[in-house]
């Protein structure tokens, strides 16, 4: 799992279709509504952002956070990565038949 914060919704969703059909990521979510406080450039930052939770594997991990780098209007985006633990059988298997 794959968390990348955008500027906006409409960013994130378009971010995600790219990455679903380079079949880099098997599906994207995108929660709007996210209030992201940071420190940047010495100021400390509050701002509206969208969430865009992205599903891959471990092997099309790089290549999908290289994608995200290309595509992002941020100077400094965040890729976070997260392992799965555990999960439904047959939903992973579904992820791994998407990015194939």
């Amino acid at each position: 799992m794959v968390l990348v914060t955008t500027p906006t919704p409409e960013v994130a969703a378009d971010l995600a279709r790219a990455l679903v059909v380079a079949r880099l990521a098997a599906c994207g979510n995108v929660l709007p509504g996210v209030r992201s406080i940071y420190r940047w450039e010495g100021k400390v930052c509050d701002e509206q952002e969208a969430l865009l939770v992205l599903k891959t594997t471990r092997g099309r991990l790089e290549a999908l956070r290289d994608e995200v780098l290309r595509r992002h209007p941020y100077q400094v985006a965040e890729v976070l990565a997260l392992p799965v633990e555990a999960g439904s059988a047959a939903y992973l298997d579904w992820v791994r038949a998407q990015v194939g």
